[in-house]
């Protein structure tokens, strides 16, 4: 006997078969409808209905995967559009930051009578007990051991190590550094000290001298290292101790230290 599935099987073969057979018949002109034609396309016509839903079916599903690799693909170049988009944006943005820095400096070197040598930080000491950081110019550039080193707003060290193409300039915030300065108002004289922290002490002004908070420190020149008339930092803290000499003062320096960028040499007189 036969198999339900073979059953199932032959039944198909033979509608595509009577199927086939009518199309071509029907295709003839010479042969005329009649009721043996009528009975096969009744009975196939149902075949066939099924067979093009099912090619309908499967083209919608062909077209609907082609549709949404396409939309996945343009999905993927959209997003690295955005991306470079992003990429340009914020190129720009640093670039506007970089450009007005770069003008303060310039106004800046109009505004006196040294020669400069500008350059950009490459590198900070990473060791809390020294406060250094590292410039992209060195002795290819007129640099040499001892030059001060500043920006728009104020001082900012010494070189105090130069090779042919990079220096290291000590932080006015170090404690190794010293920087003989002035009260601006009242000209009360003394040595700008770094600390274990970011500010700066103002050392040996007397106890009799009149210095209150809000007063701008400049350097005096007398040190031969910094010229005259440098922002150093602003008087934040005064104590005076009756068994003391000396005030203790405390400053914050004009310069914020976490976020210069780029700095300029001062090529001067000494060092020509």
């Amino acid at each position: 006997m036969f198999s339900r599935k073979m059953l199932f099987l032959i039944g198909g073969l033979l509608l595509i078969a009577i199927n086939f057979a009518v199309l071509t018949m029907s295709s003839r002109e010479s042969v005329d409808e009649n009721g043996i034609e009528r009975v096969a396309i009744t009975l196939v016509a149902p075949f066939q209905m099924d067979v093009s839903k099912s090619i309908k079916a499967i083209e919608d599903v062909w077209i609907a995967y082609f549709c949404v690799v396409s939309a996945a693909k343009e999905n993927v170049d959209f997003k690295k559009q955005l991306a470079n988009i992003d990429r340009i944006k914020s190129r720009a943005r640093e670039l506007e930051f970089e450009n007005n820095r770069l003008k303060k400096l310039v106004n800046f070197t109009r505004s006196v009578e040294y020669s400069f040598v500008a350059a950009k930080v490459i590198a900070r000491d990473p060791s809390p007990w020294f406060k250094t950081i590292m410039v992209d110019k060195g002795k290819k550039d007129g640099l040499s051991k001892g030059l001060p080193v500043v920006v728009s707003e104020g001082v900012v060290g010494h070189v105090i190590k130069v090779a042919p193409n990079y220096a290291r300039i000590l932080l006015i915030t170090d404690r190794n550094s010293a920087v003989d300065s002035l009260v601006q108002n009242s000209r009360v004289r003394g040595i700008v000290k770094g600390g274990s922290g970011k500010e700066c002490f103002f050392r040996y002004a007397l106890r009799k001298d009149k210095i209150q908070t809000g007063e701008i420190i400049i350097s005096s020149g007398f040190d031969q290292i910094f010229p005259k008339g440098l922002k150093v930092g602003e008087v934040v803290n005064v104590k005076k101790e009756p068994s003391q000499l000396f005030q203790k003062i405390i400053i914050k320096t004009c310069v914020d230290f976490d976020k210069i960028e780029e700095v300029l040499v001062v090529i001067t007189d000494n060092n020509r």
